[in-house]
């Protein structure tokens, strides 16, 4: 969502790294820049003067002209500036010290109210909770059939007395009462001892005094810990209204973001926490129930300048990889055994259990600079390579060197792929084998260009630089003048024959002597003893 906003911005500050100084002119044109891009982001009006107002101010002041690299002074202004109008910090969600924890949602309709009603379910689920949900919103053609939906998929039940509106025209005002649902919700998830009351409740198309009226109502009958606003990122400046009203209407709590995986310019992210002074809490970053993050405004800022956000990759990587198999991987690689295709299938399904191969690349420092390689990348190639997995035998899958033409071209049919796809595959699996073998033997990746280092093991590389070799005969002057004027001197005696020869292995000529006992402790290292802390 934030890719053009990103690429504005990433552009700006690369202007600024080649000046070693930065003039008012400079900042002055880095600022109309900054701008020019949150405005095109549709940005609130406001937000945008009171953001590049507080960026010139820091701008011009002494920690960026005292500063040794005045550019990247200048982008950390501008990522604290845009992590302060995204929020500042995370703030939990509050729950109640005597349960049900009531949490109310609410927003216009076409929102993702409900889908996103099942995401923070499972989300909760997931965390210890016992959630249920109750279908409040009885205006929404089959709003409750959709909500009972969600709920099965995210193994939270859900509480609908009533079926609402089925299609066929508006719903009887007198059939079902979304006031008297929700007050019953409550008293279900008291009887049967649910921690955490999830109520979703109907919207429309705009903002209207039927429906203030109808959300401040459920407010009062429920009383919730938590009114949370759920706003389509994808509306832009009326965004802003929209907000303004329900928290004058309602009083909201936190704002949800929905639809952030969408094309939009991503104004209402930046705009809404500064105007109506509520948290962002969370985020929905997809169409599956498991595409749902906690916000943290941090970590949202480093993605718009493009710095990536390792800390969420990192935490999306552990839920999805088994502790147990990473130990027994680590495991077999440090006892020397071979890294088979079944566990590059296994890893593979792990990191399909995380989530989008785009989403997690982009999660990366500097990625944006690769957005176009990103956008062409296929996520069906990774079912290809895993089907042709699938269709090898144990054996093949263990040892692919017994694969040959015909074995290939049963893979292949049973596939649905081509030969020189299973060959492209053996190929870089075959690689990546290798480097499972270095890291075993070498107890470490080996450094790219390097080959293996010294006691590190491993053969030698092929493109190491061989060693001059030795001079024989008459030895080598020292570039010392000190020393080379002994060797001069020694040589000299020697010729007249006043010195001895020198013993054999002996440097300089100087005679060896029988090794004495010498304490490590007392021997100068000069500056290596900086490098082994003495």
């Amino acid at each position: 969502m934030f890719a053009t906003l990103s690429d504005r911005l990433t552009s700006t500050f690369k202007n600024l790294r080649t000046k070693g100084r930065l003039s008012e002119a400079d900042i002055d044109a880095t600022v109309r820049e900054i701008r020019r891009a949150l405005l095109d982001a549709d940005v609130a009006v406001p937000v945008v003067r009171a953001f590049t107002g507080a960026v010139r101010e820091r701008a011009l002041s002494v920690e960026v002209s005292g500063a040794l690299n005045p550019a990247q002074q200048v982008v950390k202004i501008v990522n604290d500036e845009l992590v302060a109008i995204l929020g500042g910090e995370n703030r939990p969600l509050r729950l109640a010290k005597n349960p049900p924890s009531v949490i109310m949602l609410a927003g216009l309709q076409g929102a993702g109210k409900t889908t996103l009603a099942g995401k923070l379910a499972l989300h909760l689920r997931e965390q210890g909770h016992t959630p249920l949900l109750v279908a409040a919103d009885l205006q929404r053609p089959n709003a409750v059939t959709q909500l009972q939906i969600v709920g099965e998929r995210a193994g939270v039940p859900v509480f609908a007395p009533h079926p609402g509106n089925q299609g066929h025209g508006e719903v009887d005002p007198g059939f079902g009462d979304p006031v008297g649902v929700a007050r019953e919700g409550l008293a279900a998830a008291k009887a049967r001892q649910h921690d955490v009351l999830i109520v979703d409740t109907a919207g429309r198309l705009g903002v209207d005094a039927e429906l203030m009226a109808q959300a401040a109502d459920i407010r009062d009958a429920v009383q919730p810990d938590e009114i949370l606003f759920v706003i389509d990122a994808m509306i832009g400046q009326d965004a802003v209204a929209t907000a303004q009203a329900f928290a004058d209407g309602v009083d909201f709590t936190g704002v949800v973001l929905s639809k952030l995986d969408g094309d939009a310019r991503g104004g209402a992210a930046l705009s809404v926490a500064s105007v109506t002074g509520r948290p962002i809490m969370y985020a929905s970053t997809g169409e599956k129930l498991t595409d749902f993050e906690v916000f943290h405004p941090d970590r949202m800022a480093s993605r718009i300048l493009d710095m990536g956000d390792v800390l969420t990759l990192i935490e999306q990587a552990e839920k999805a990889f088994d502790a147990d198999q990473a130990e027994a991987m680590a495991g077999k690689i440090a006892s020397g055994e071979d890294f088979t295709l079944e566990d590059f299938l296994q890893q593979m399904q792990a990191m399909k259990n995380m989530g989008s191969m785009k989403k997690m690349l982009g999660m990366l420092p500097g990625m944006g600079q690769m957005r176009e390689a990103l956008d062409n990348f296929d996520e069906r190639e990774v079912d290809r390579i895993e089907a042709i997995i699938r269709s090898m035998t144990p054996a093949e899958r263990r040892t692919p060197k017994i694969i040959n033409g015909s074995r290939r071209a049963r893979i292949a049919a049973g596939s649905g792929t081509s030969p020189s796809d299973v060959n492209g595959l053996l190929e870089r699996f075959a690689g990546a084998q290798k480097m499972m073998r270095q890291m075993a033997r070498s107890g470490g990746m080996p450094m790219p260009g390097m080959g293996n280092l010294p006691g590190m093991g491993g053969k030698k590389s092929r493109g190491r630089v061989a060693a001059p070799p030795k001079r024989k005969g008459k030895a080598a002057k020292s570039g010392n003048p000190a020393k080379r004027a002994e060797q001069e001197r020694l040589a000299a005696e020697r010729a007249a024959g006043i010195a001895p020869p020198a013993p054999k292995g002996s440097a300089f000529g100087l005679g060896a002597k029988e090794p004495e006992s010498v304490d490590p402790s007392a021997v100068d290292l000069g500056a290596l003893g900086k490098f082994l802390g003495r």
